[in-house]
């Protein structure tokens, strides 16, 4: 059999999570709020303003997030 289909196939990252995490420079993940999309009418100026920082993912939650990017 031919060498190429001996190894195993590469792992593929998870295309959600690469659209909606970013990995920082010490490994935290950074993640965007919700409620951000639509019924803006209805919240404050503060609480839209507030809406435009990201936020951090949990610890518990970044191991799982850091595996779906493939980075260790």
């Amino acid at each position: 059999m031919h060498p190429k289909f001996l190894i195993m196939p590469k792992m593929k990252t998870h295309s959600g999570a690469k659209k909606r995490f970013k990995v920082t420079g010490k490994g935290k993940v950074k993640r965007f709020h919700a409620g951000t999309s639509h019924l803006r009418r209805k919240k404050s100026k503060k609480a839209k303003r507030a809406l435009r920082h990201a936020g951090l993912v949990d610890a518990g939650q970044a191991k799982t997030i850091r595996r779906d990017l493939l980075v260790q």
